[in-house]
């Protein structure tokens, strides 16, 4: 029987996370607050921020951060919701 892994972030791929966080900050403007980069301030779209994250390993490693943080917020507040 194989291990279920407990990284969140495994078999997640990096176009889902990014439309989460677009979607639960409700647009790149939001987004582009809470990760000042420029493929979120500055024209942003889907396809570009996913090129430019693809090669910059830090931004990544930001967004992947951000997404950990809003998967624990959400967490929390189905808690505090479903009690």
């Amino acid at each position: 029987m194989e291990e279920k892994s407990k990284d969140p972030l495994h078999g997640k791929r990096l176009d889902a996370i990014l439309e989460e966080l677009v979607e639960y900050y409700e647009g790149f403007e939001k987004l582009g607050e809470q990760i000042n980069i420029k493929c979120f301030t500055d024209n942003p779209s889907i396809k570009s921020s996913l090129k430019f994250l693809r090669k910059t390993d830090w931004a990544r490693a930001k967004v992947e951060s951000l997404y950990l943080f809003v998967l624990r917020q959400k967490k929390r507040s189905e808690t505090k919701n479903g009690k």
